[in-house]
């Protein structure tokens, strides 16, 4: 299966959080779109690795995506070498994507930096024709995307642009809370931490509708492009605007 877009990020629920809204959209559009999550987020205080696996493909059916697949490095303990980074390249490979979303380059969680790094070099190796690698015993042809988007996490920077999300942002909010063993029940007997928090998925409302407000729509997601990325027209450039 050739995709357009894919998505990888280092735990379940990263993308959702991120830039789900932009996925929804991109596959409401038509277009193939995928997720490959790094680890199973088995180190997590709430929930379990099995019930993250369930909540994940519970969150890729809300979101339309037309795979989701788990690459099952260790959670906190992968890193960007030879071995991880030769894993990824075979999902790379594989699925041809023409646009990869990966995790923000520096975060909060030490994961998720590490995670953009490894994805934004395996992208790049990807398209090497000598480093050789096989999927269900078949030899792979070299891949590389034609782009790498970083997605904004808990950390803000400056971003590279903003993609208008209004349409999709309640199908995004929908997504993430199928993650109800990681975000706040009030009748939950497990710790609380950071994420579980009463006020945390209105601190994702307030961060998309900031971002919207910047290019003058309802809301939005930020990406960094460590390449500068290009336009067809001047005209491209201007959306619709709220009156």
């Amino acid at each position: 299966m050739k995709l357009h877009l894919l998505a990888i990020a280092a735990h379940p629920d990263d993308v959702e959080l991120s830039c789900a809204g932009t996925i929804i959209k991109h596959a409401q559009a038509g277009q193939a779109v995928g997720i490959v999550d790094l680890t199973q987020g088995e180190l997590g205080t709430r929930g379990s690795a099995t019930l993250r696996l369930q909540e994940a493909q519970d969150a890729a059916k809300v979101m339309g995506v037309a795979v989701r697949e788990n690459a099952g490095m260790a959670d906190g303990f992968f890193r960007n070498d030879e071995e991880h980074q030769r894993k990824l390249i075979q999902y790379i490979r594989h699925y041809r994507p023409e646009i990869v979303i990966a995790n923000a380059i520096n975060d909060r969680h030490p994961d998720h930096g590490r995670g953009g790094r490894l994805i934004a070099d395996a992208c790049f190796y990807a398209g090497l024709r000598k480093i050789e690698t096989t999927r269900d015993g078949m030899p792979q042809e070299a891949w590389r995307p034609k782009r790498v988007y970083h997605m904004l996490q808990d950390r803000h920077y400056e971003p590279s642009f903003i993609v208008d999300i209004s349409a999709t942002f309640d199908k995004k909010m929908e997504a993430i809370r199928c993650y109800k063993s990681q975000f706040h029940d009030p009748v939950s007997g497990e710790p609380v931490t950071y994420i579980a928090t009463e006020g945390f998925l209105n601190s994702i409302i307030y961060r998309d509708a900031l971002l919207g407000k910047r290019i003058g729509v309802e809301y939005g997601e930020a990406y960094i492009a460590e390449n500068i990325p290009g336009v067809s027209d001047l005209d491209s450039l201007i959306l619709p605007q709220l009156p």
